[in-house]
């Protein structure tokens, strides 16, 4: 595990399943607009979560890139799962704009509702074809801005799919 303390919180990067942080109180959903199933973390979190996620889901959709949306943790270990709508690389524009405003929403949404942790995929670089380093870096800055301004979040972990985007996430940390 590879961390770095922003003003009293802790910011950890792991290779893991989302679906599987039982020490943190909300996860992050790489979502779709329709807050339905899909593949990738989407579809990971559904399975997990079970139906009454999905029923949820229908009264909240749908959202916009860039927007993050709150809901029940149900079957997860997590109380809360927090759903954000990545933009689309080459379609959503200004696609950088769109990404940070997913993980700063997250936060706030953390912030406002007293979660003190939450777990992160890398929003948007799966079936959406943002480039894994453009989009880390993007995730992280805004990220540790966040943690700067508030201090109800202690810790935000990304939680990485494999080898190669943990290490991609470690380089850029250690840019910044």
């Amino acid at each position: 595990m590879v961390g770095r303390e922003i003003n009293g919180s802790r910011l950890e990067l792991v290779e893991g399943d989302i679906t599987k942080q039982k020490d943190i109180d909300a996860v992050v959903n790489a979502a779709n607009a329709e807050l339905m199933p899909g593949g990738g973390v989407a579809g990971a979190i559904h399975r997990a979560a079970g139906p009454e996620l999905t029923e949820e889901c229908k009264t909240l959709a749908p959202i916009s890139p860039g927007q993050a949306v709150l809901t029940r943790g149900y079957n997860l270990p997590n109380p809360y799962i927090i759903h954000c709508l990545g933009p689309v690389y080459g379609r959503d524009h200004p696609a950088d704009e769109l990404l940070a405003n997913c993980y700063r929403q997250a936060i706030q949404l953390a912030q406002e509702k007293g979660i003190r942790s939450i777990g992160f995929p890398a929003i948007s670089t799966g079936a959406f074809g943002y480039p894994t380093r453009e989009a880390a870096k993007i995730a992280l800055k805004t990220v540790m801005e966040e943690l700067r301004r508030y201090d109800g979040v202690e810790l935000v972990r990304f939680v990485l799919f494999g080898e190669k985007d943990l290490a991609i996430h470690k380089e850029v940390l250690e840019e910044i």
